[in-house]
């Protein structure tokens, strides 16, 4: 008895927990430096994110959010980095094959605010859109740091211009 119904919850919820997951959002361990100081500060204690899908479902991103998006490099790896750049935007980079990139329609400039620590779009260019798949909200473990993200550029890293979509 106590097994169909052990049986009848699981076909009932977990179709239900696969669609929160691929629609609402979900919390992902951080790792890595790339972040800091946003993320991870210390390198003892490992950040947890709450990451929401409903927040770029039709890629509505602002220049300062924290997304994380599917490498271009390799399609296994998924990264968290900050949205630099919009379309039309034109940014001075750092080591890339270009000093100067202006972002193509569909495509944003992401980079780790660990400078020079990070694998970011002045590694892969400019990244497409398709390849955003949740934003950070807010850091969820552990308990001592609490808080939302702030949607923010560094002085240093702001576009050259800003172009208005």
């Amino acid at each position: 008895m106590w097994l169909k119904s052990l049986c009848k919850s699981i076909l009932f919820g977990l179709p239900i927990g696969v669609t929160i997951l691929d629609t609402v959002g979900y919390v992902a361990r951080v790792e890595g430096i790339s972040m800091q100081p946003a993320l991870n500060p210390e390198s003892t204690n490992t950040d947890y994110v709450f990451l929401s899908r409903l927040a770029v479902k039709d890629y509505e991103i602002n220049r300062g959010d924290i997304i994380s998006l599917v490498s271009p490099k390799d399609p296994n790896l998924r990264m968290i980095k900050r949205v630099v750049a919009l379309q039309g935007d034109v940014v001075s980079t750092l080591g890339y094959k270009n000093q100067y990139v202006k972002v193509p329609d569909g495509h944003c400039w992401v980079e780790g605010d660990h400078t020079g620590h990070t694998l970011d779009s002045n590694t892969f260019g400019p990244l497409s859109l398709g390849l955003i798949n949740a934003k950070a909200l807010c850091i969820v473990w552990p308990p001592q740091r609490w808080q939302r993200l702030e949607t923010k550029i560094p002085d240093h890293r702001k576009p050259v211009n800003y172009h208005t979509i």
